[in-house]
C-alpha cells in the first residue's frame, strides 16, 4: 500500500508529506507528536494564567472590537464565564477570524495568558466555536512537526482517518512476548493508539516510553552481536615496534605526555599489535591532546609502511587536523597530505598521485577522502574525528578503502562513565581525563539578561585594546516573533549588535542554514582575524580552534545542557591570553544550580555526570537529544534507566540465542534486518 492509497491524500499531499520524510503509510504510523495540546478541562477565568503557559477557556462573548493596523488583523473580544470577565485576541495575519464573532456566541479559546488590571487575557492560538447548549468536550490534542504545505491539523486528521489501514502496516515487535508481559507495556495496537489519540498524558507517555525501550533493545543487541563478530574477525594489520614510535615522538615534543596520554597511547599500542582490527573511542575533554595520541598511532603506523586516514566532518577542521599533525610526524619523516574539496584540480592531482603511490603516509580529509579517486596504496589505520557527525554507512566506506584497516574514533564529548560501556559496546573506550599542565584556565561568570550590555562592554574593551575575538552564541537562528519568551536569534542579534552595542566592529554571521562553503568562509575569515566578533548558533560547538578568541558569550544558557555549555566553554582558552565564558540567562529565572556547577568545575567528565544526575530519567516526549544515538523515539542519557534495562534484556536474549532463531525472537530479529545501518549484522534473512 502507498500514500495515495490512503483516504484524503492526493498527489499535492504526497509531495507534502515527502517534505518530512513521509513516503510510505508506516512512515506515517511512525510519526509521532512532539506534544499535546491539553483541551480537556475549561479554566475558570478568575484563575486564567495561573499556573503560566497556555489555558483553556470557554465564555460568552460580550464585545467585539476588529481593525487593521500595518497589514495586520487586530481582533479582540470581551467574554464572561460563570466566575467572571476575560479576554481573548488575535494580533496578526488573521483574515480567518474578521467578522466571524458576534456578541452572545459561546467560544472556546486556547492561548497564552497573560494577567493585566482588566483581567486575564489569552492571546488566542486555537478556539471553537459552540453552540448555545453545547456541552464543551475537550480532547488531549497531538501536535505534530508540520511542513509549509502541510499543518499539524491535516496531518492528524489523515491519521485519524486512515487508523486502522495505518495498523495493518505497523512493524513486527521488537519486544519478545515474555518480556512484554514481565514490562507490563501495552500490545503495539494500543501503543500506537495512546500516541496518536491518547485518553491522557500519562498513557501517551507510557506509550511512547514503550517505543523507546525497543528501540533501545535493538540497538542494544546490535552492539553486542558487532562486538561478538569483531572478536571473530582478522586480517587487519598486526603493528610492532610501537613503543619505540612512542619514545621517538615524545622525545621530539617541547613537553611531556600527560599520564592519560600514555595510558591510551599503550591500549592503542596493543590493540595495533594483533591481527583482529581495533575500534576504539577515545573520548577526551576539550585541549587534553587527542590529535597527539593520534598522531602516536600514524607513527607507529607509518613505521609498519602502512598508510593512515583521518576524516574530520568540516575542511576547516580537517585543515587543523593537517597543521598540527604536520609539525608532529615530518621530523620523522611522515607526509601529511590534506585533501579537501575546495583544493584546486592540479594540487588534487597531486595529493591524490602521492597517496595512490604511497609516497604520503597520512591522509587528512573531509567527505572528500570517501570519492572513488581517492585511492590508498596500504591503507591500516583510519581515524574518524567526531565519529557521531558521520553515519555508519561513511564511516565503513573509508575503511573499505583498506580491506580490514584498524579503525580509531575522536570525539571531544564525554559519555558519562556509567553509560559508556552500554551505550557504546561495540567500541572498545579509552578516556583521556587529565588536561597537560599549563592550559589556560578560563574563567567563567553567570550574568542576567539585564547585564547583557555590560558583556558587551567587556567584549569590545578585549577587541580594541587587546586585538582579540569573541564569540557569541544563541540557541536559535531567528527570534520567534509570536512566541515572545522564545530564544534570543543570532540573526536579529548580530544585527543589533553591530548597530548597538559593538558597532563599529567587524561583527560576523554563522548559523546551520548558510551552505556549507559559505560556513567554511566564514570560519575562515574568523580564524584569519577578518571578523572581530562571531555571532553564532552552536554549529561553534566542536572542534574550531581559534587561539585568538578569549570571550564566548552564551545567550539564554539556561536552554543548554551543562555538557553543551562546556563544549562551548571550550572553543576559547586555546591560546596563552586569559579567557572568559559569560553565560546570561533571563532576569525572572531563579539562580541556576545548573549553571553554578560551571563555576566550579571544568572537568568533561564530572560535568557529564553532572548534566545526567540534572536532567534525571528525562522526558520521553518533546525534542529529543539523540546525541551519540541517532535514536528516534529515546535519549539513551536522558532516559538512563530505560535504556539500561533494555540493555539488560539484550544481553539476556544475547547470551540465550545470539542468532535469534528462537520464534519468541522474530520481532526484534526483523528490526534488525529492517534497520539499514545494522546490515552489517550477519543475520541471515
Amino acid at each position: 500500500m502507498t500514500l495515495r492509497e490512503l483516504a484524503g491524500i492526493g498527489p499535492k499531499r504526497v509531495l507534502a508529506f515527502a517534505a518530512l520524510e513521509i513516503e510510505t503509510p508506516r512512515d506515517l504510523l511512525e510519526y509521532f507528536p512532539f506534544r499535546y495540546d491539553d483541551l480537556r478541562e475549561a479554566t475558570p477565568s478568575v484563575v486564567l494564567g495561573a499556573r503560566g503557559g497556555e489555558d483553556n477557556a470557554v465564555g460568552i462573548v460580550t464585545a467585539v472590537r476588529e481593525r487593521r493596523a500595518r497589514n495586520l488583523e487586530i481582533v479582540e473580544l470581551d467574554l464572561r464565564d460563570e466566575s467572571g470577565p476575560f479576554r481573548a485576541k488575535w494580533i496578526g495575519r488573521n483574515r480567518y477570524v474578521i467578522g466571524r464573532f458576534k456578541s452572545g456566541m459561546r467560544l472556546f479559546v486556547r492561548g497564552r495568558v497573560e494577567r493585566s488590571l482588566a483581567g486575564p487575557v489569552i492571546s488566542a492560538s486555537t478556539y471553537r466555536i459552540l453552540g448555545p447548549d453545547e456541552t464543551y468536550r475537550g480532547a488531549l490534542v497531538p501536535v505534530y512537526h508540520a511542513a509549509r504545505d502541510l499543518g499539524s491539523k491535516t496531518i492528524a486528521a489523515a491519521i485519524a482517518r486512515n487508523f486502522p489501514r495505518l495498523l495493518a502496516e505497523a512493524p513486527a515487535d521488537p519486544i519478545p512476548p515474555s518480556y512484554l508481559a514481565a514490562t507490563g507495556y501495552d500490545a503495539m495496537e494500543c501503543a500506537y493508539r495512546s500516541i496518536h489519540a491518547p485518553e491522557s498524558p500519562e498513557r501517551a507517555q507510557r506509550a511512547r516510553e514503550r517505543f523507546a525501550y525497543g528501540e533501545f533493545l535493538v540497538h542494544s543487541f546490535a552492539s553486542l552481536r558487532r562486538r561478538a563478530l569483531r572478536a571473530l574477525e582478522s586480517g587487519a594489520e598486526a603493528m610492532s615496534d610501537a613503543q619505540e614510535c612512542i619514545d621517538r615522538l615524545e622525545r621530539n615534543l617541547p613537553f611531556p605526555l600527560t599520564g592519560a596520554q600514555r595510558r591510551v597511547i599503550g591500549e592503542i599500542a596493543g590493540d595495533l599489535a594483533g591481527a583482529m582490527p581495533m575500534n576504539r573511542l577515545v573520548q577526551g575533554d576539550v585541549g587534553s591532546g587527542k590529535t597527539l595520541v593520534a598522531a602516536a598511532a600514524m607513527f607507529v603506523a607509518a613505521r609498519n609502511n602502512v598508510q593512515s586516514a583521518l576524516m574530520a566532518p568540516t575542511e576547516l577542521l580537517a585543515l587543523q587536523h593537517a597543521q598540527k599533525l604536520g609539525p608532529l610526524l615530518m621530523p620523522f619523516g611522515i607526509a601529511v597530505e590534506p585533501i579537501l574539496g575546495s583544493q584546486r584540480a592540479s594540487e588534487r592531482k597531486e595529493a591524490l598521485r602521492r597517496l595512490a603511490g604511497g609516497e604520503a603516509a597520512v591522509a587528512v580529509g573531509t567527505h572528500a577522502l570517501l570519492t572513488e579517486s581517492t585511492e590508498f596504496l596500504r591503507l591500516g589505520l583510519v581515524v574518524i574525528d567526531e565519529q557521531h557527525r558521520f553515519g555508519v554507512e561513511q564511516r565503513a566506506r573509508l575503511r573499505a578503502k583498506g580491506g580490514t584497516p584498524h579503525t580509531l574514533h575522536l570525539t571531544a564529548t564525554p559519555i558519562p562513565r556509567t553509560l559508556a560501556q552500554t551505550l557504546l559496546a561495540g567500541l572498545d573506550i579509552s578516556s583521556i581525563d587529565e588536561l597537560p599542565p599549563g592550559r589556560t584556565p578560563i574563567e567563567t561568570y553567570v550574568l542576567r539578561m539585564s547585564r547583557l550590555e555590560s558583556a558587551y562592554r567587556f567584549i569590545r574593551e578585549r577587541v580594541e585594546k587587546e586585538k582579540r575575538q569573541a564569540y557569541v552564541v544563541c540557541a536559535a537562528i531567528e527570534s520567534d516573533e509570536d512566541e515572545g519568551m522564545g530564544p534570543i536569534g543570532a540573526v536579529e542579534e548580530a544585527a543589533r549588535a553591530a548597530a548597538g552595542p559593538l558597532a563599529g566592529l567587524r561583527v560576523g554571521l554563522l548559523h546551520g542554514r548558510m551552505s556549507a562553503d559559505v560556513k567554511d568562509r566564514t570560519m575562515r575569515r574568523f580564524t584569519a582575524g577578518e571578523i572581530d566578533v562571531l555571532v553564532a548558533t552552536t554549529v561553534v560547538e566542536v572542534g574550531v580552534d581559534v587561539p585568538n578568541a578569549v570571550v564566548m558569550l552564551v545567550l539564554d544558557a539556561h536552554r543548554y545542557g551543562l555538557a553543551q555549555l562546556h563544549q562551548l566553554r571550550g572553543r576559547v582558552g586555546r591560546g596563552g591570553a586569559a579567557s572568559y565564558c559569560v553565560l546570561v540567562h533571563p532576569d525572572d529565572a531563579p539562580q541556576s544550580a545548573r549553571l553554578d556547577f560551571l563555576l566550579e568545575s571544568t572537568d568533561g567528565f564530572a560535568i557529564a555526570e553532572r548534566d545526567l544526575e540534572l536532567r534525571g530519567g528525562g522526558q520521553l516526549g518533546g525534542l529529543l537529544q539523540s546525541g551519540h544515538s541517532g535514536m528516534r523515539y529515546g535519549d539513551p542519557i536522558a532516559d538512563r534507566p530505560l535504556f539500561l534495562a533494555a540493555a539488560a534484556t539484550a544481553r539476556e536474549i544475547f547470551e540465550r540465542d545470539p542468532e535469534l532463531r528462537e520464534p519468541g525472537n522474530t520481532g526484534l530479529r526483523a528490526a534488525l534486518l529492517a534497520e539499514q545501518n545494522l546490515r552489517d549484522l550477519q543475520l541471515s534473512s
